[in-house]
């Protein structure tokens, strides 16, 4: 199975723009998405390209970029309604998933989403929202990809107030589990994963700490498993020399680990989601609203992923 699926994503954004400029259409892949809103945007950003409506059927899903329709009403092409826009994405990807699960794709890429219009405050974003429809919530993993090296926060979009709470030993072993398996299943190799304490200097290992409580014995129960060394002080973790011994970073939080991965490699990198019964990734970037009619975003993210999913 080679085919995957884009969905659009976000209506007022610069996802028809980095579509069109990115290599998806020398792939057979299938955008799911707005067939009218993808032109008319294209035509206010003066990018000629031949688009084509289809239906999903294995024969029609070759190279070019293949619109399976999923109708959006709009006055204007970058100022979508955002009620609409929302019911538009549910659509999309309750389709995408649906396609997925049935086997018909091995799984899809989704452009991004404007998470304040599509979720409320207490949902979190794309990944634990997919986490929660195929019923693994808690168990899936947020993996940002290079091939130099990964990084992968536990806890992904919650407050820092609630980092400590959520972390527990069998969590930490059942996510580090998800990594170590997904990197044997897809990349054939067994990672050398480095973990990362909580607190500054792991907080000098003090009995009460979260690194003595929950992270410490979880790696010593994963150790004979896999490849895994730490806890690590965050601080030094992403020297070059540090980079070079280890294929994954994992962070207990979200910035912990992407703020010094965004440093060193910008948008050189894709978001996948593991724990799914299918392939889910996305580019590592914003809708970048404020750039939606320049026709200057580069596709760089978009084509990391397109490259990757290919291979997977």
């Amino acid at each position: 199975m080679n085919k995957f699926a884009i969905i659009l994503g976000e209506p007022n954004s610069i996802n028809s723009e980095i579509l069109a400029k990115s290599v998806a259409k020398k792939y057979p892949c299938v955008v799911v998405g707005s067939y009218n809103l993808i032109r008319a945007q294209l035509k206010i950003l003066k990018i000629r390209l031949k688009i084509k409506k289809v239906e999903f059927n294995q024969k029609q899903i070759k190279k070019g970029l293949n619109i399976l329709d999923v109708p959006i009403k709009f006055k204007s092409p970058f100022k979508v309604n955002p009620i609409a826009s929302k019911i538009y994405l549910k659509k999309c990807f309750d389709i995408t998933h649906k396609l997925s699960l049935e086997g018909k794709i091995k799984g899809f890429i989704n452009c991004p989403i404007d998470k304040k219009k599509f979720f409320n405050e207490k949902s979190g974003g794309i990944t634990e929202y997919l986490a929660k429809k195929n019923n693994i919530y808690q168990n899936e993993v947020m993996l940002i990809y290079n091939k130099k090296c990964s990084v992968a926060p536990l806890t992904t979009h919650i407050k820092l107030k609630n980092v400590s709470k959520s972390l527990k030993k069998e969590i930490i072993k059942r996510k580090l589990t998800t990594l170590n398996n997904f990197y044997f299943k897809y990349f054939k190799v067994k990672p050398k994963i480095a973990i990362l304490g909580l607190n500054p200097h792991n907080l000098e290992l003090k009995k009460d700490s979260e690194e003595v409580k929950f992270i410490i014995p979880a790696i010593k129960k994963l150790k004979r498993k896999m490849n895994i060394k730490g806890p690590f002080p965050s601080d030094t973790i992403f020297l070059k020399n540090n980079l070079k011994k280890y294929d994954i970073i994992v962070g207990m939080y979200h910035d912990q680990v992407l703020t010094p991965f965004k440093t060193l490699f910008g948008f050189k990198a894709v978001n996948i989601t593991l724990g799914l019964p299918y392939l889910r990734l996305s580019p590592d970037h914003g809708i970048a609203r404020d750039k939606k009619k320049l026709n200057i975003s580069s596709p760089l993210s978009l084509n990391q992923c397109i490259f990757t999913i290919s291979r997977l």
